[in-house]
């Protein structure tokens, strides 16, 4: 997922290779409106564009695409660009509101208009936070220290993030069937996304596993698509939270479960992909398998 321009607001590095144009994450984005805001708070002014350091090294810069600074609050929005990935959250505009806290309050997280909050166990955060994940946490932790010591703040803030339409945006995602309700989540363990890396879906198949595994299912299946998860309710019964769509990445299934294991494992799909699979490839995909 990702945010407005590329590295210094252009367009950003092509992949090698690919000839594919990376971009940004949810997590990269409310970074930078975090930054852009305490900075804010701190002087009195948004810088614009607002560079940050993501956690490989890299130092992107994004435009800012809105600000207000009224008393101890501040907050600014930068728009995702998630380059050359056909990424749902593509142009959605991230917000980060920030207030300042009494001295010894620490960084305080809060959901706000569109990010989603935890309702299930099994995810790497809490039941009740906020569905921002813990590498942009730490990410918004670290540039609000940099900010502090650079400008005399006490890094005491709070920190509210949203995303206009983030609620509409999320029905298209698996935060639902994953018990985050109310929006999207903040995402991102490198910042950037690398375009048709897949590597939200999979990396959904197992928070899914883990769901699941948290709610004492024992039987979980794989589906490739609506058709056969509709069969394997039909057949067995299972609940929504056992259910994983698992599209063509049958092998992150099997390898997750391999490390995550259940009782039961069901693989459903249609009989020319799980022919496939029956020979071998992890990956059903048309193009990458036959």
């Amino acid at each position: 997922m990702s945010d407005a321009g590329g590295p210094k607001g252009g367009r950003g590095a092509q992949l090698k290779h690919t000839g594919l144009r990376p971009g940004w994450t949810t997590g990269a984005c409310a970074t930078g409106a975090t930054t852009a805001a305490y900075t804010a708070l701190l002087t009195g002014d948004f810088p614009d564009p607002v560079a940050i350091t993501l956690p490989k090294g890299q130092t992107p810069a994004f435009a800012l695409a809105a600000e207000e600074l009224a008393g101890e609050h501040a907050m600014a929005g930068i728009v995702k660009d998630a380059g050359d990935d056909p990424d749902v959250t593509h142009g959605a505009l991230v917000r980060a509101s920030v207030r300042l806290l009494p001295a010894g309050s620490g960084v305080v997280f809060r959901a706000g208009p569109g990010v989603g909050t935890v309702t299930r166990p099994g995810l790497p955060l809490a039941v009740g936070e906020p569905a921002i994940n813990p590498v942009p946490r730490q990410m918004m932790r670290d540039h609000v220290a940099a900010v502090a010591e650079r400008h005399g703040g006490s890094g005491d803030v709070e920190i509210t993030v949203s995303v206009d339409h983030g609620e509409e945006i999320a029905r298209s995602t698996w935060n639902p069937r994953l018990g985050i309700l109310g929006g999207l989540s903040i995402l991102g363990t490198t910042g950037i996304v690398v375009p048709y890396s897949c590597s939200a879906w999979i990396d959904s198949i197992r928070r899914g596993v883990d769901v699941a595994r948290a709610a004492g299912r024992t039987h979980v299946a794989g589906c490739t698509g609506s058709t056969s998860e509709k069969t394997v309710v039909a057949e067995y019964g299972l609940p929504e939270d056992a259910l994983l769509d698992m599209g063509d990445f049958a092998g992150a299934v099997l390898k997750y479960v391999r490390r995550h294991p259940v009782d039961r494992l069901t693989i459903c799909g249609g009989f020319a992909k799980l022919s496939k699979l029956a020979a071998g490839h992890l990956d059903l995909h048309s193009a990458r398998s036959q």
